[in-house]
């Protein structure tokens, strides 16, 4: 059995759907089966999936006759095998570390749902977003709360976000309802909460979101209208509180619960200027010194340390840090001993000023405490760091597997006493050099 069943309903898709099919099977976790449903698209998107099917076995397709996204979901739910369903849009498209984080997160925490943030992305601009601000686990009623402070937001609306386990799904049977045009994806959402006994909220964006056709927003859908048809699904929205809250509970908090009904869902927007959007691609760590042709350490050097770079960037994001903030502390931490401005510079390739500014920030935030004098700065780790020491930790495990993917037990072994070999050279070296 597989670990993880991604399925993806397409309709005319062609334009976006090789972008997020190949974010798919280029995911750093590779226990998946993708399961597209071509709901009888009239372009090429039939045959682009035909082709994938074709170079990968993990690639399931079924074409039918267009019946809508419900139904199309649901035939992609009847054939999953995965421990573990993931859902995305054909227009939308996934981080290489989505899958592996949202499994990571599910499997040590025991919960039953994965929330995470995400993207949302307009042209070229970019903005990150998210409404829990916890990562600790929360119960069904903990999450219910979170959910009341915005009731028409997208991080709880729709599927994209969320990692679900399929037992659940299969033990109460949960599809989406045919019948409903609008919320459908919010309606099974409640349903399968309502099964649920804990889920952990994730501070990683692992979506792209880009779709706006179909949205409230684009229909431009007056007020009046917005109320009619979230009236047709209150009913299933106050049905969950009743059963999530105490009859005291739920009477205190009748007026919260029917906020819903006049609160817009918007499409969550990024527009130039305002805070928090900017261009996309900034998202994330580059690589602008292209070396395919190059097979000399240099060069190998380099991409190892991009890999690495992207990696402690899920780990900044996720303890709301920059990735210089992450760097240096990792610097420090890995030194275990008293460390120069000039030496943290020299390892990191951070200015001093800034290595400085993250200095403060990690004291700020009570991650470290430092003695700065003329002898260099003194460091020892807070008993709050212990979660980012872990995921650093985590890290560069993960740096090791990108490492050794492909390579059997044996040249995994000979390529450590090799690499021993290799850093003794170099640092005898240096070390003769400065002599």
């Amino acid at each position: 059995m597989v670990k993880v069943s991604v399925i993806v309903p397409v309709y005319n898709a062609e334009k976006a759907l090789e972008r997020c099919i190949d974010s798919i099977l280029n995911q750093e976790y590779k226990d998946l089966e993708l399961i597209a449903v071509d709901d009888g698209s009239k372009d090429h998107s039939g045959e682009i999936l035909d082709a994938y099917a074709k170079a990968d076995p993990r690639v399931i397709v079924i074409h039918k006759e267009n019946s809508g996204v419900s139904d199309t979901r649901n035939r992609a739910l009847d054939i999953a095998q995965g421990e573990y369903v993931q859902f995305l849009d054909a227009d939308d498209w996934i981080p290489a570390d989505s899958t592996k984080v949202m499994v990571r997160a599910i499997e040590e925490s025991g919960a039953d749902l994965v929330t995470a943030d995400f993207y949302r992305v307009v042209g070229n601009n970019i903005a990150r977003k998210g409404s829990i601000t916890t990562s600790e686990v929360l119960t069904r009623q903990e999450y219910a709360e979170w959910m009341m402070d915005s009731p028409a937001d997208y991080y709880y609306g729709v599927l994209w976000n969320k990692l679900y386990r399929r037992q659940i799904i299969e033990q109460y049977h949960l599809r989406m309802d045919k019948t409903l045009s609008f919320c459908e994806d919010f309606v099974y959402n409640l349903e399968y909460i309502l099964r649920c006994r804990t889920i952990i909220p994730l501070q990683i964006p692992v979506y792209y979101y880009v779709k706006t056709e179909g949205s409230l927003v684009s229909q431009n859908l007056n007020f009046s209208r917005i109320v009619q048809m979230k009236t047709s699904i209150y009913e299933y929205y106050n049905a969950f509180f009743k059963q999530v809250l105490d009859k005291k509970e739920y009477s205190q908090e009748r007026i919260n619960i029917a906020r819903f009904l006049v609160s817009a869902a918007t499409d969550d927007m990024a527009f130039p200027l305002l805070p928090g959007t900017r261009k996309l691609g900034e998202e994330n760590v580059k690589i602008l010194y292209n070396a395919d042709k190059s097979r000399d350490p240099v060069s190998a050097a380099y991409y190892m340390n991009k890999v690495f770079d992207r990696l402690l960037n899920s780990v900044a994001m996720k303890h709301d840090l920059d990735l210089r903030d992450v760097r240096v502390f990792y610097a420090l931490h890995e030194a275990g001993r008293v460390f120069s401005p000039r030496e943290l510079s020299d390892f990191t390739g951070i200015s001093q000023t800034m290595i400085l500014l993250s200095l403060q920030k990690l004291a700020s935030r009570s991650l470290a405490v430092f003695h700065i004098d003329l002898s260099g700065i003194e460091f020892s780790v807070s008993d709050s760091a212990n979660d980012l020491i872990k995921d650093i930790s985590q890290a560069k495990k993960d740096l090791y597997a990108v490492m050794q993917q492909g390579l059997t037990e044996e040249e995994i072994r000979n390529a450590r006493i090799t690499d021993d070999k290799i850093l003794t050279n170099l640092k005898n070296s240096l070390e003769t050099y400065e002599a």
